[in-house]
């Protein structure tokens, strides 16, 4: 009897092995089913309410950079700027701080300057609420909630929205979902005019429930006073992203807006802006309005 060479012996061998092992082996488990699209959503919105406690605990730093072309590409404007903003969940309290324009930081007699506006606004807007009587209080805060439910409902009638699949970003599970508007949709109001010239598409974060990145697109021609004062060319691109901060709250990380426009029917132009989000920081406000940031969270 011939017997075989060690490389055929081996071969043959392992070969029998992995047939054995695949007979052995259990089917593979099905994928998970998507969860259905409108019970998901209603679930994010819900956890974007529940955030506003957590989001007016922080401030940050934006960098607003914004760049103009003409018709022909080249840049005609260029505008840097820096921000510390210092959220409230009162309406007015919110404050934007100009702290640097195109590199160069603003004057001590700059930055009092703004301090002194912000406190007139938020001494202004307590005393309209110290006058509100309880009841106008009540009906404002439910006019202002059955917006907020008015404008989630509109969302699903302006857009036919479809889950897409599973996508890791930033090493976090997301579900993507597409949205485009109904065509046999005609809206009233004109939040919902405005929504109906977008498509797109969002993550969402499986665990969390959580917006992770939004990606739009202007289909249509949207206009702004009546058309004369500007109108955004179709094309047009929001990208828009958040990241978990503290793993507590889901903050914003990048905004940025893309578009072509003509103002006032005669100029065209393009426009890149771009908004960056960094230096996270829980904060206290006292009466009169002192900040006292802790250590930067990046």
């Amino acid at each position: 009897m011939r017997f075989l060479r060690l490389p055929q012996t081996t071969a043959i061998l392992c070969l029998a092995g992995l047939t054995a092992l695949g007979l052995d082996a259990e089917e593979p488990a099905p994928p998970k089913p998507l969860p259905e699209v409108r019970a998901f959503l209603e679930e994010v919105r819900r956890n974007l309410r529940s955030d506003e406690a957590l989001l007016s605990q922080y401030t940050f730093t934006e960098k607003l950079t914004e760049r103009q072309f003409d018709s022909q590409g080249a840049v005609t404007k260029t505008k840097a700027e820096v921000y510390e903003v210092y959220p409230s969940m009162e309406r007015g309290h919110t404050y934007r701080k100009l702290i640097a324009r195109d590199g160069t930081p603003l004057t001590a007699s700059e930055l009092a300057k703004q301090d002194r506006e912000q406190n007139g606004e938020i001494e202004k807007e307590a005393r309209r609420l110290a006058a509100e009587t309880p009841a106008a209080r009540a009906k404002r805060e439910a006019e202002g909630k059955s917006k907020e439910d008015e404008l989630a409902a509109e969302v699903f009638r302006v857009y036919e929205m479809t889950l897409v699949d599973r996508e890791v970003l930033g090493g976090r599970n997301t579900i993507q979902i597409r949205f485009d508007p109904r065509e046999s949709y005609r809206p009233q109001e004109k939040t919902g005019k405005v929504l109906k010239k977008f498509k797109g598409r969002a993550w969402i974060d499986e665990a969390d429930h959580q917006v992770v990145r939004i990606e739009t697109e202007l289909i249509d021609t949207l206009s702004f006073g009546l058309g004369v004062v500007a109108r955004l060319k179709p094309g047009a691109k929001v990208f828009f992203a958040r990241r978990k901060v503290n793993d507590e709250v889901w903050l914003p990380s990048e905004a940025r807006f893309t578009g072509r426009a003509r103002l006032f029917l005669i100029k065209a132009l393009s426009i890149d802006a771009l908004s960056e989000y960094s230096d996270y920081r829980k904060f206290q406000v006292g009466t009169d309005v002192e900040y006292s940031p802790e250590k930067p969270t990046q």
